[in-house]
C-alpha cells in the first residue's frame, strides 16, 4: 500500500499560489439589498401569524421597523419623486397628499393607501404609483378633463365627461365651456357634444344646452336664439340647422326661436316687433 501524502505535499509546492478573486464593486450592495428583501419577505409571510395568534403586536411592529431601517441603510430610501401627467393639479397638493419625504424607506410606503389619497383629489381621475429601486417613487396621474359648466342649485359647477364635479368655485377660467341645465344633463351631455362637433363653427356659438324631460335638448346660441332639437334623430335636425345657417344665415334673422322637432317643416318664432311688421306690411311701426 502506497501513501499518497508525500506526493500530494510535493506536488502542491510546485503549483502556483492561487490568486484571490476580486469581486465587482456592485456585488456587495446587491447582496446586501437581496438579504434585506429576503428579510422583509419573511416578515410579510409571518406577519399575519403574529397578528392573528395574539402574540405581541409590538414585536411585529419592531421587526418591521428594524427591517425598514436595514433597507434604508442598504440604499433603498426615497431620493426622487418622479411625477407625470400633471397639468392642472397643484404640485404642492400632490406632494402633501403623498406624504413622502426624502430619506423615507422606499419599501415602507403604502402604495395602495397613497393611490387612494391621490384619487380623492378633485382633478385626479386615476393614479399609478410604483417603487423603482433603489430610490425613486414613480407617480403617474390621469387628470379629469373639463367638459362643461353645470347649473345646479342656482350655481355653476365644473364637471367632466363622467358627470363628476371638479370645481365648485374659481371657475371663471372655464367660462368658454357650454352651460348644462337639467338633473341628468352631465350624463347625457357627452353624446350631445359629440354630435355638435360635427359642425364646429355652429358648435362654437352654442352657449347653453337644457335637457328637457330627460328626453331631448334645447340649445341657446350666443345671440339669444333658442333652438329646439327633437327626441328622435337629433343628429338629422342638427345637420339641417347647419345647412340652413350655411345657405341662408338663419341665425342672423330676426328670430328668437327655431323649432326643429318636425321633420317635414321648420317652425320659426320671430320677435314681437317683427311679427307685427309681418302682419301689417304696409304700415310703418
Amino acid at each position: 500500500m502506497r501513501l499518497l501524502t508525500g506526493t500530494i505535499a510535493s506536488t502542491s509546492k510546485r503549483r502556483a499560489t492561487p490568486r484571490r478573486r476580486v469581486q465587482p464593486r456592485w456585488v456587495k450592495p446587491v447582496a446586501r439589498t437581496s438579504a434585506v428583501l429576503a428579510l422583509l419577505a419573511g416578515l410579510a409571510g409571518g406577519g399575519w401569524y403574529l397578528w392573528s395568534s395574539d402574540t405581541i403586536p409590538e414585536a411585529a411592529i419592531e421587526l418591521r421597523a428594524d427591517a425598514l431601517n436595514l433597507s434604508r441603510e442598504a440604499g433603498l430610501a426615497v431620493a426622487d419623486v418622479l411625477l407625470e401627467g400633471r397639468e392642472r393639479t397643484d404640485a404642492g397638493l400632490l406632494l402633501a397628499v403623498l406624504d413622502v419625504k426624502r430619506g423615507d424607506a422606499l419599501l415602507g410606503i403604502d402604495v395602495a393607501a397613497a393611490r387612494e389619497r391621490l384619487e380623492a383629489i378633485n382633478w385626479v381621475r386615476s393614479a399609478v404609483i410604483e417603487r423603482r429601486l433603489p430610490h425613486t417613487l414613480y407617480v403617474r396621474i390621469e387628470e379629469r378633463q373639463p367638459m362643461a359648466l353645470w347649473q345646479r342649485d342656482d350655481r355653476l359647477v365644473l364637471v367632466d365627461a363622467e358627470g363628476v364635479v371638479i370645481l365648485r368655485d374659481n371657475i371663471a377660467a372655464f367660462g368658454h365651456l357650454p352651460v348644462l341645465v337639467g338633473d341628468d344633463a352631465p350624463l347625457e351631455a357627452p353624446a350631445l357634444l359629440a354630435m355638435l362637433e360635427t359642425a364646429p363653427e355652429l358648435r362654437a356659438r352654442v352657449r347653453a344646452a337644457t335637457l328637457v324631460g330627460e328626453r331631448r335638448w334645447n340649445l341657446l346660441f350666443d345671440n339669444g336664439i333658442d333652438v329646439r332639437l327633437p327626441e328622435e334623430n337629433p343628429m338629422g335636425a342638427w345637420t339641417r340647422l347647419a345647412a340652413l345657417e350655411r345657405e341662408h344665415k338663419v341665425l342672423a334673422k330676426d328670430v328668437i326661436a327655431i323649432d326643429l322637432r318636425f321633420a317635414d317643416r321648420l317652425v320659426v318664432r320671430v320677435a314681437p316687433d317683427t311679427a307685427k311688421r309681418l302682419r301689417n306690411p304696409g304700415k310703418n311701426t
